[in-house]
């Protein structure tokens, strides 16, 4: 089984002519690296919730849901919106079964929607992470910097040290726009969450 990734329709249609069985369609809110293949990233952040009904209607292999989804009132929007599944990133960083740094899920569990911005400075290539001291100095620069994988290489040492310093500034926090959500219990407890909350939803609305 083939599965491909889209940030816009135009994308998750190509997906489609290229023999994918499936496509991930990622919203703006995503985490980490964007999936964008076609045009530029900045003529493709669009919402999850906005992106999601367009592309089911456009596509007849399945979609997978992804960008900001970190409860069952995100999994049951994007599955009343059409998807036929979801994909949660940021919501499992926190687990405790995640093998991220300590100070990466600190970071998440401190943060607020505003922080998490796109940004090419740590890999060449864009990507959503928590603003730092790191993104702020490099950022003047960014047009600049080498793409995807040279730029990764070049800081890989730096964020390898930073993590073993206990420096969260010098540290690549991939994370998407719905920190506040996140939680410390392990991926079991969540999904279980999850399943409850989609029930509870439906049964109060139905």
């Amino acid at each position: 089984m083939l599965i491909g990734t889209a940030t816009t329709v135009e994308e998750a249609i190509a997906n489609e002519k290229s023999g994918m069985d499936l496509v991930v369609v990622q919203g703006s809110e995503a985490g980490g690296h964007r999936g964008t293949f076609l045009g530029a990233f900045e003529d493709t952040m669009i919402g999850t919730i906005s992106l999601i009904p367009q592309v089911v209607d456009q596509v007849n292999i399945p979609v997978i849901a992804a960008g900001g989804i970190m409860d069952g009132r995100g999994v049951l929007s994007a599955l009343v919106l059409g998807a036929e599944a979801i994909q949660m990133a940021t919501a499992f960083v926190t687990s405790s079964e995640s093998g991220v740094n300590t100070y990466h899920k600190d970071a998440i569990l401190n943060s607020t929607e505003d922080l998490p911005v796109i940004t090419s400075v740590f890999s060449g290539k864009p990507a959503r992470g928590i603003h730092n001291e790191f993104i702020k100095k490099l950022s003047t620069y960014e047009k600049e910097l080498p793409k995807y994988p040279t730029q990764n290489s070049l800081t890989q040492d730096i964020r390898r040290e930073a993590a073993k310093q206990g420096r969260p500034e010098w540290m690549s926090l991939w994370c998407g726009q719905n920190p506040r959500s996140s939680n410390q219990q392990s991926a079991g407890e969540m999904i279980l969450e999850i399943v409850e909350e989609v029930n509870g939803v439906m049964r109060k609305k139905w």
